[in-house]
C-alpha cells in the first residue's frame, strides 16, 4: 500500500483551470461527440441532433380547409354585401367542407359556416365577399419538403418532435449520450439501507452525480465502492477509462495518506490541475488518461456537487456539441455580514424570500459536508475571489435553485427554532402548493432584529422576561419600539434537559450540570433557550464557568439532541419533542410559551393569512401534539397587539 502524502499542484482560479482542461481535451480530440446514433423520433426527447433534419414531406401536403364551412371559387362571391346579399348554388365551385378536408378543384377560399345562411337545401346566402385563399391552409404552410426543420447540435424539445413528424421524418440521428463512469472510493463507505455502525458513511454521492449526468443528457455508469487500496483503485480506474467517455472519481482527491487519486491519474496519464481557488471544492483534480477526461471530486457532498457543476457539466455538454444553459439569477439583499477569505471564490447556499419590495437572501450552513444545505437552499451566492465578502444589507446576485415565482411566494420566518414550524411548512405546501415556508434559525433575539431590519415576515420567539415571568412582550417593546406588530401564540412547550436513554448519570435538574465530569452542550447566544438557562442558573446561584461545555453551542434543538444521542454530550437543554425524536430521556424544567411575532404590514397579506388558515386545521394540531411536549391551548390566539 502507498502512504505517500500528495500536495496541491495549483491554486488556480476555477475558470482558468476549466479553460485549460477543455483546451487540452479538445487538442486530444476527447470532446468530439463520436459516431451518431439513429433513433425513433418518439424516443428523441432531450437528445442532441448530430446533423440537420430536413423535411421529407410538406405539411400540409395538400391545400386544406382551415374551417368548417363552404369551399368556393372566390370570384363567385364578389359583390356580396349587407345591402346586397349574394346567393350561391352548391355545386362544383361551391362545396361543403370540414376542417382539414382537401380544397376541391376550382375552389380557392373557404367561407366559415357561421357566415353562411341557407335559404334552400342547395342554395346559401352570404353578405360579404371571400378573399382568395382565406381560411385555406396552403401546401407547405407549416413546413415545405426539403426545408430544414432543426439544425445540428440542437437539443430536441417536445414541440420539436411534432415538427419533425409533420415533415415526414420518423427517425433522426443524434449524438450518443456521453458515458460517465462514477467511481465511489473509501473504505468507510457503505450502501444505502444497511445497518450503520460508527465510522460508516452512506454512499449517496454517486447517486446525486448520476441524477446530474442524466439531467445534462449523459448516461451514468455507477461503479461499486472501491476501498482505499492503490491496486484496487487502479484496476477500477482502468476499467472505467476503457468503458466510459468521462470518468469521475469521488473522494481521495485531497492530501491524506490514503488519497491516491492525483498520483494515480499522474501515473496513468496527465494531471492538469490539482487544487482550484474555490470554497468548497478546493481539492478538485482535472486530468486525462488515454484521451479520456478524468475528474477527481472531493468526498464532502457540497464540494462534490459544486465541482460536478463547475467542471463535469461543461465536459458533458461539449461532448454533446452543446452549451450549458446559464442559470437564472436575481438580485437580493444579503441579510447578514458574509466575510470570505481573499483569493478564493466561495459558494454560499442561501434561503430566499420576498419581504416587501426586496428579495432577502439569508445564508445557511457553509459546511462542505452538509448535504441538507443544498436540499434547503433556494440559491447560490458567489463571493468573488478578490473580495473579502459582503456587508449586511448589500445587494448581491444569486443563482436560483428554484423558480423565482416560488421564491416570491415564500413566507420567511427568522428566529427561534421549533419543530412545529417544520410541520407548519409541510401543511402549508399541501394546502397551498404555490406557497412555501422558509425558516432560518438564528435565535429569538436574532429574529426580532431581523424584523427590525425588514428581513422577514415573522419571527419565532420565546424570550423570558426575568422581572415579570412573561414572554416576548417586553423584548418587542424594547427592541422594536412602537413598530406595529402582532404577537401570535403557536404552542406552549416543555423545556428540559435531554439526557441519554435510561438517564445513566441520574441527572435530576439544572443543578447537576455543575457536577464534575458532566459534559453539557448549549444553545447559541440570543437563543430563547440560552436566555432561559442563564435565568435559571442565576436563580440557582450556579456560575456558568463551572459548567463544562457551557460555551459549546448549537443552533437548533435537534442539533443539541443529536449531540446527546451520539454521546458527545451528557445533557443539553431543549424541548421534549426533540428528545422524543431521538429516543432520549427528558428531565422537565419548565413550560414556556413560543410565539410568532408578525410585523403589522404583513398581517393581512397572503404570507400570513395562509399560515393562519393552516394553523386552524385539525390535521396540523394533531400532528404537532403527536410529537410530545406541546400544548396548543392558545394556538392561533393573539397575545399582544401594538399599533395594528
Amino acid at each position: 500500500m502507498r502512504n505517500k502524502r500528495d500536495v496541491y499542484l495549483d491554486d488556480r482560479p476555477w475558470e482558468e483551470a476549466l479553460a485549460g482542461f477543455l483546451e487540452h481535451l479538445t487538442a486530444k480530440g476527447s470532446l468530439s461527440p463520436g459516431a451518431a446514433e439513429e433513433i425513433s423520433v418518439e424516443q428523441a426527447l432531450g437528445r442532441v441532433t448530430a446533423e440537420p433534419i430536413f423535411a421529407i414531406n410538406s405539411s400540409p401536403h395538400y391545400n386544406a380547409s382551415a374551417m368548417d364551412g363552404i369551399a368556393v371559387d372566390s370570384a363567385l362571391t364578389f359583390g356580396a354585401s349587407d345591402a346586397s346579399p349574394k346567393r350561391i348554388q352548391l355545386g362544383e365551385k361551391a362545396q361543403v367542407v370540414d376542417t382539414g378536408d382537401p380544397i376541391p378543384a376550382g375552389c380557392d377560399a373557404v367561407i366559415m359556416i357561421e357566415d353562411v345562411h341557407f335559404v334552400e337545401d342547395e342554395i346559401f346566402e352570404i353578405t360579404s365577399a371571400a378573399a382568395p385563399w382565406q381560411h385555406v391552409r396552403a401546401i407547405g404552410e407549416d413546413v415545405i419538403a426539403t426545408e430544414m426543420i432543426l439544425p445540428a447540435n440542437h437539443r430536441i424539445r417536445p414541440m420539436d418532435i411534432g415538427g419533425i413528424l409533420a415533415g415526414g421524418v420518423t427517425r433522426v440521428k443524434v449524438h450518443p449520450k456521453p458515458k460517465v463512469a462514477l467511481l465511489p472510493t473509501g473504505t468507510e463507505l457503505v450502501q444505502p439501507g444497511v445497518d450503520l455502525k460508527p465510522g460508516d458513511i452512506v454512499e449517496y454521492n454517486t447517486r446525486v452525480f448520476g441524477a446530474l449526468v442524466e439531467s445534462w443528457g449523459g448516461e451514468a455508469l455507477r461503479w461499486p465502492i472501491t476501498v482505499d487500496n492503490w491496486e484496487k483503485l487502479k484496476d477500477s480506474l482502468l476499467q472505467a477509462v476503457e468503458q466510459a467517455d468521462i470518468v469521475v472519481i469521488n473522494a481521495g482527491s485531497s492530501a491524506g495518506r490514503e488519497d491516491f487519486t492525483a498520483e494515480l491519474i499522474r501515473e496513468l496519464g496527465t494531471v492538469l490541475t490539482h487544487g482550484a481557488a474555490i470554497k468548497p471544492g478546493k481539492p478538485v483534480i482535472l486530468g486525462e488518461i488515454m484521451g479520456k477526461p478524468v475528474i477527481g471530486v472531493p468526498g464532502y457532498p457540497v464540494s462534490a456537487y459544486l465541482t460536478m457543476e463547475l467542471f463535469v457539466r461543461p465536459v458533458v455538454y461539449q461532448k454533446l456539441g452543446s452549451v450549458p444553459p446559464q442559470p437564472q439569477t436575481t438580485e437580493a439583499i444579503i441579510s447578514r455580514k458574509m466575510p470570505s477569505p481573499m483569493g478564493v471564490e466561495e459558494f454560499i447556499r442561501v434561503k430566499m424570500g420576498q419581504v416587501g419590495e426586496k428579495i432577502i437572501a439569508t445564508p445557511i450552513s457553509r459546511g462542505a459536508g452538509v448535504i441538507m444545505s443544498l436540499v434547503r437552499a433556494d440559491g447560490i451566492l458567489r463571493i468573488p475571489r478578490l473580495s473579502e465578502g459582503f456587508r449586511a444589507g448589500e445587494t448581491v446576485k444569486v443563482e436560483l435553485m428554484r423558480p423565482l415565482e416560488e421564491v416570491r411566494q415564500t413566507t420567511v420566518v427568522i428566529g427561534s427554532h421549533d419543530m412545529a414550524l417544520d410541520i407548519l411548512a409541510n401543511h402549508l405546501r399541501r394546502r397551498f402548493p404555490e406557497a412555501s415556508l422558509s425558516s432560518a434559525n438564528v435565535g429569538s433575539l436574532g429574529g426580532l432584529s431581523a424584523i427590525k431590519r425588514g428581513e422577514c415576515h415573522l419571527a419565532g420567539t420565546h424570550l423570558l422576561d426575568e422581572d415579570t415571568g412573561d414572554y416576548n412582550i417586553s423584548y418587542i417593546q424594547r427592541l422594536l419600539g412602537d413598530r406595529p406588530v402582532v404577537l401570535l401564540n403557536l404552542v406552549y412547550r416543555q423545556q428540559g434537559l435531554m439526557v441519554a436513554k435510561g438517564n445513566p448519570l441520574k441527572i435530576k435538574g439544572l443543578e447537576d450540570l455543575a457536577r464534575e465530569g458532566m459534559r453539557f452542550i448549549n444553545r447559541q447566544r440570543g437563543a430563547g433557550t440560552r436566555i432561559l438557562l442563564d435565568y435559571r442558573l442565576k436563580q440557582l446561584g450556579i456560575n456558568p464557568d463551572n459548567i463544562y461545555g457551557y460555551n459549546r453551542e448549537e443552533y437548533t434543538h435537534m442539533a443539541v439532541a443529536a449531540a446527546v444521542a451520539s454521546g458527545a454530550a451528557d445533557a443539553g437543554l431543549g424541548i421534549l419533542a426533540a428528545a422524543n425524536a431521538l429516543d432520549l430521556d427528558f428531565v422537565p424544567v419548565v413550560e414556556e410559551r413560543y410565539d410568532l411575532c408578525i410585523p403589522g404590514e404583513y398581517w393581512d397579506t397572503p404570507y400570513i393569512q395562509r399560515l393562519l388558515e393552516v394553523i386552524a386545521t385539525k390535521e396540523f394540531r394533531q400532528q404537532v401534539e403527536a410529537l410530545g411536549g406541546y400544548d396548543l391551548r392558545d394556538c392561533g390566539k393573539v397575545m399582544y397587539r401594538q399599533g395594528v
